[in-house]
């Protein structure tokens, strides 16, 4: 199972159209779950980073392989993406990617994760990265599949 733990709910339609095809699209290959944290606002950068890692460790179980999505994180081509996804499956059931909030994530949830990635060194905003994130999952089961795909 793949699961999108992410911090946020996205409010633009267009995004939620292009989620929810994606979404799809992935749950014909695995079981697939988005679970929207919520946003905090109250407090410093830190104290919210650490209440939005409260709600985050909520879903995460100690078996799980967990990705943080990270700007400092290594950067992977899409078929090195796949073959990691594909190797991760031979030994886990469950692949978590977290998108952190507005701040990013807690120092706490980067030293659980089993990989940190970055798509970029360029930030992205929060709802239109989720749409990135699931088009590169989709793209790579395409790719473990040996299905083509319009590159």
């Amino acid at each position: 199972m793949i699961r999108i733990i992410c911090v946020g709910k996205i409010k633009k339609q267009f995004l939620k159209d292009a989620i929810a095809d994606y979404s799809k699209r992935i749950s014909k290959y695995t079981k697939f779950e988005i679970i929207e944290v919520k946003d905090e606002s109250i407090g410093t950068i830190k104290e919210i980073q650490k209440k939005e890692a409260l709600n985050i460790k909520k879903y995460i179980k100690d078996k799980d392989y967990n990705i943080s999505l990270v700007i400092e994180g290594e950067m992977l081509p899409s078929i090195d993406f796949a073959l990691k996804i594909e190797k991760v499956f031979n030994n886990y059931s469950n692949i978590n990617f977290i998108i952190g909030g507005s701040y990013g994530l807690d120092e706490e949830i980067k030293k659980i994760s089993n990989l940190q990635l970055s798509f970029s060194k360029l930030t992205f905003p929060h709802q239109l990265f989720r749409v990135m994130l699931l088009e590169q999952i989709y793209r790579a089961f395409k790719i473990i599949n040996k299905e083509s795909y319009h590159k």
